[in-house]
Order: C-alpha cells, then sequence, then structure tokens
C-alpha cells in the first residue's frame, strides 16, 4: 500500500494541474470503488473548481469551491495519471503498463483551465481498494476517516517530546506503536522498518522505553523523532519508493528503493560502518520487519 510519501508524491504532481482548475465533467466507470460513490457524486463535482490540494495521513484532499472536500485514498493498487487531450499524456511519460490498463480506468475528471486545454486526471485501480467520497469542510476533523488520527510526521510537529509523551507507559512493541495511526499518522511498514534502523531502535524494544520514568524525551526518542522526520522528507525527495504499483503522477518511478538500508535485504550485511551484523526478517503483527539484532537494541 502507498505510504504517506507516495501520497505526498502523488500530491505535489497533481497539484499544478487540479489547483484552479474547473471540474467541467465526471466520468465513472462504476458505481463503486472499495466503497460506492456517495449518491450525487458526479452531479456534486462537476461544475465545481479545486481551490485547494492537501494531504492528511494517506488521504488526498480536494477542497471544492462549495465547502466541500473530495476525499481520495488510493488503497493498495490506486494511481493517478494526467492526461492531455483525447489520447496524450502529458510531457512525462505515462507508461507503466499496470497503470495503462483502460480497463481499470474507474474515474475520469475532465479539467477546464485557462493555460491548457482539454486536461485530464485518470484515477486507475486494478485491485479496487481505493474509494473516493465528499464531505463538508466543517466536518472533516470529526469524520470517522479522520477523528481519531494521530499527528503528522512531517514538519516540527513530531519533536522528541512529542514522541515521548504519545509512547510512554506503552509495552507495545515499538514498531506496532509506530504503525498505530491513532499515534502517528500515515507511517506505514517501509518506513517505520528504516527510521528504526536509523535510529538504532529494536522494533521489539517496548514503545514506552523511549521515554524515561517521568514521560519525557530521553536520547532514543530524540533519535527516533530526527529518524523519522529525516526517513519521509528523503523518500518525498525521492519521488517515493516503486515496489509494486506506485507510480507519480506524470508516470515517473519513485527512486527512494535505492536507499533501503534494511527494508527487503534480509540476509545482507549491515550497512552501519563497523557493526559486523546481518539484516534480519520477523513477523510482527503479521507484517515482515527487516533490522539488524546487532546495532538496533
Amino acid at each position: 500500500m502507498p505510504e504517506l510519501p507516495e501520497v505526498e508524491t502523488v500530491r505535489r504532481g497533481l497539484q499544478p494541474v487540479l489547483e484552479g482548475a474547473r471540474i467541467a465533467e465526471v466520468t465513472l466507470a462504476r458505481a463503486d470503488l472499495r466503497f460506492p460513490f456517495p449518491p450525487g457524486f458526479r452531479e456534486r463535482v462537476t461544475g465545481r473548481r479545486v481551490v485547494s490540494l492537501g494531504r492528511r495521513a494517506k488521504y488526498l484532499l480536494a477542497d471544492l469551491d462549495d465547502g466541500t472536500v473530495l476525499v481520495m485514498h488510493l488503497g493498495m493498487s490506486g494511481a493517478f495519471r494526467i492526461e492531455q487531450a483525447a489520447t496524450q499524456t502529458v510531457p512525462g511519460a505515462f507508461h507503466y503498463a499496470r497503470s495503462e490498463d483502460r480497463k481499470h480506468d474507474h474515474v475520469i475528471f475532465h479539467l477546464e483551465r485557462a493555460d491548457q486545454a482539454g486536461l485530464r486526471i485518470v484515477y486507475n485501480d486494478p485491485r479496487r481498494f481505493g474509494f473516493m467520497t465528499l464531505v463538508p469542510r466543517a466536518e472533516l476533523e470529526s469524520h470517522p476517516f479522520f477523528a481519531g488520527l494521530g499527528l503528522e510526521p512531517v514538519g516540527n510537529a513530531l519533536d522528541a517530546e512529542t514522541l515521548a509523551h504519545l509512547l510512554a507507559g506503552k509495552a507495545t512493541p515499538l514498531k506496532a506503536a509506530l504503525l498505530d495511526q491513532r499515534i502517528v499518522a500515515g507511517l506505514g511498514n517501509i518506513y517505520v522498518c528504516e527510521a528504526l534502523f536509523r535510529a538504532r531502535l529494536s522494533p521489539q524494544r517496548a514503545a514506552g522505553t523511549v521515554a524515561t520514568k517521568a514521560g519525557r524525551a530521553g536520547v532514543r526518542a530524540e533519535r527516533l523523532a530526527v529518524a523519522i522526520r529525516e526517513v519521509i522528507d528523503a523518500a518525498i525527495a525521492a519521488g517515493g519508493s516503486t515496489l509494486r504499483d506506485h507510480r507519480q503522477a506524470d508516470g515517473q518511478l519513485g527512486y527512494f528503493q535505492h536507499t533501503f538500508q534494511v527494508y527487503g535485504r534480509e540476509g545482507e550485511p549491515c550497512r552501519t560502518p563497523g557493526c559486523g551484523g546481518t539484516v534480519r526478517r520477523l513477523v510482527q503483527s503479521g507484517r515482515s520487519t527487516f533490522h539488524c539484532p546487532r546495532c538496533q537494541r
């Protein structure tokens, strides 16, 4: 499933085309994706202008000019591509074969822009685990999709003291705690593995041990907060990680997978200078965890 860096990369790719555009027409190839489209979806979106395109955790949020938010989730295999005219893609060549299988084109937004004609944004989703819905902006924070979400792992919101406070007293394994969207929103399996490696912390360590007995930030919380922010920032800069389905909105690959330190490297030497350990894989809550037992404690 695309994680936060992949979704943010898609947002940045769509933003120059979608923001400020009027949605002249919406084509729906089916009545549902993972969930049915809300009643009157096509009629409610058609004619609206996109004021801004944001992101919360793994959700894309298109604010429309009537105060409604178009909420979009990529699911397991969802992808957007930008097309110009009837059959041409915009420069950048979206040529990923899986996402060009037109039978999986489920939603098409036909756009009107003063500076470009014939633009379309196509949503393609072979597995149909993605979805779209409409939520009034005033009700967004209380909506079930968003009400329980934790803080974002970008910017200065995620600092050591905040992280220590969120994890203090928790006996659950550290990796499981970081995957809990109620604590930190948007982190997924890949980037938690990579962040824990950078912070030199075992994924099996009790989450509460990153805080002091008083619940304050210790050196572990400091290392972990920095590692999370650095991993996310680096992944966004690299366009995300292309493993199976992810491509950017212009069809380009993400390249962060080429810098993985532990993820997917079971049996390979640890890349920490002087460590001499070997990357191991273990299963936690049904998910593969990659780590170096020698330098992650």
